[in-house]
């Protein structure tokens, strides 16, 4: 396949597909060159680059997904490891954005307001 069919089954631009491929994410195995040195991709390129897409889109970064891809093989258990530990990074986030959220309440709870000074609390009128 031709890398513009490619894009297009996996909805990803053309220069992504490059990028990712720059950055060690497609094994060489999906990539064959022809006679110009045209791309050429294996029709396993597809569920691949799905599987780099969902990935992404859970919140694993490039440089985690080109470490997943350089280990070529994963057990189940070293599967359920790597999801676990994302889970638990999730998790960890959310607790950081629910004490931020609350800490922004806390701001509004004591009306500090910015008219008077930045950070200066509104004295009651006596």
């Amino acid at each position: 396949m031709k890398i513009s069919e490619v894009a297009e089954r996996v909805g990803l631009s053309i220069s992504t597909i490059r990028y990712y491929e720059k950055m060690g994410m497609i094994p060489e195995e999906y990539v064959l060159r022809d006679q110009n040195n045209y791309r050429n991709y294996e029709v396993g390129i597809v569920r691949h680059l799905n599987v780099v897409k969902n990935c992404l889109e859970v919140g694993f970064s490039i440089h985690d997904v080109k470490l997943m891809v350089a280990k070529n093989e994963f057990t189940k258990a070293e599967q359920i490891e790597v999801i676990q530990a994302k889970i638990a990074e999730i998790e960890g986030a959310q607790r950081k954005l629910e004490e931020s959220k609350q800490n922004l309440r806390e701001v509004l709870d004591k009306n500090i307001v910015c008219e008077g000074g930045f950070g200066k609390y509104d004295e009651p009128v006596v």
